[in-house]
């Protein structure tokens, strides 16, 4: 028990490095750039589950809301959280959990892993519109021109190429006994 509980961890540290690093990933397209971390929240929610993958998206926003650059960028701090981009990261969570939530639901199967994975990037543009309309004072149009219009295609392609991948690689761990 005592050594699943361990690797359990070692996997969600793990899984905060791969958002950290994917971040870094950046298309500068605007205030809000276009980044490979909606592809590592759909990765690791898809290998992990919602409850792993929460776990792993809340270890990453930590460890950038205390100052460690893993934010697009090598950026870090409260100020990011609280800035234009503050809401996709908070959506970040509510993505992570829904898409694995989902995903568990229908066994790990790759259309629902597809299907899931929309949804989710659709969560993190919901909660950055809603981030910059409210905290940015913009109207509702602004609010989806900057934070959602953009962000549609590419983040239905990463949608699509996290649950490939995940459930490609899922299978491999579960096969190991590492999830």
């Amino acid at each position: 028990m005592r050594d699943q509980k361990l690797k359990q961890l070692i996997i969600n540290a793990l899984f905060a490095v791969i958002i950290a690093i994917l971040a870094q990933v950046t298309i500068p397209i605007g205030p809000i750039p276009l980044t490979g971390q909606t592809f590592a929240i759909g990765l690791a929610a898809t290998i992990l589950g919602a409850r792993n993958a929460t776990i792993s998206v809340a270890v990453y926003l930590v460890l950038g809301a205390i100052g460690v650059p893993v934010f697009a960028g090598m950026s870090a701090g409260l100020g990011i959280l609280f800035g234009p981009t503050g809401g996709f990261l908070i959506g970040f969570l509510f993505n992570a959990y829904v898409t694995g939530f989902l995903i568990e639901k229908t066994n790990f199967s790759m259309a629902y892993a597809i299907f899931a994975n929309i949804i989710g990037s659709f969560i993190t543009l919901l909660f950055g519109a809603l981030w910059l309309k409210f905290g940015g004072d913009l109207s509702w149009s602004a609010a989806f021109t900057a934070g959602v219009t953009p962000f549609i295609i590419p983040g239905i392609l990463k949608a699509i190429f996290a649950a490939l991948i995940g459930i490609s690689i899922r299978k491999r761990l579960v096969t190991a006994k590492l999830v």
